[in-house]
């Protein structure tokens, strides 16, 4: 699948706005300045997809895609263990930064997950004018990325190619 430059172009776009929202919502969920980088767009296999988010640990939340789409599809949250344990330290009220992720974490993980999908997916619906909703979501504990793409089996027998949008996310302390 090749997407034309003004494919690309309105992809990114709604990746922008989306991820604008979400990082809206978990900028006043945590109190927190959140920086954000400009989404990049890539159509990849989704074999490969651990090769495009790092070798660094991280967690990943992974929702389908519901309601109007007619050939559904996927949405991951993304996220280092390193800002994983930072951002649970915020909302847990926390400070050990070298510590072991507890069922608490990996709980306030999926709810942000959750939350910050939500947004993203409601603020691109509206847009696009019709329903998308998020499963339940599932949480990946797996702390290397080449890992996290083989814990996506159902995705890989339904999905070979997935177009994806890269966001960088910081969160600065304003406390």
């Amino acid at each position: 699948m090749k997407l034309s430059a003004v494919q690309a172009d309105a992809i990114q776009e709604l990746g922008n706005i989306g991820a604008a929202h979400a990082a809206t919502t978990l900028s006043q969920m945590l109190g927190s300045t959140i920086e954000m980088s400009v989404p990049a767009i890539r159509v990849v296999d989704l074999s490969q997809l651990g090769q495009y988010m790092g070798e660094e640990s991280a967690a990943m939340v992974a929702f389908e895609l519901q309601g109007d789409i007619p050939h559904g599809g996927y949405i991951l949250f993304y996220i280092t263990r390193e800002s994983a344990v930072r951002m649970t330290n915020t909302m847990l009220g926390l400070t050990e930064i070298n510590r072991p992720l507890s069922e608490m974490d990996e709980s306030a993980l999926l709810e942000v997950g959750n939350i910050m999908v939500s947004a993203f997916l409601d603020a691109t619906a509206e847009l696009l004018g019709f329903v998308m909703l998020p499963s339940p979501p599932s949480l990946s504990m797996t702390w290397h990325m080449r890992l996290c793409s083989r814990s996506l089996p159902r995705c890989r027998k339904r999905l070979m190619r997935s177009c994806f949008s890269l966001l960088n996310l910081s969160v600065k302390s304003t406390r």
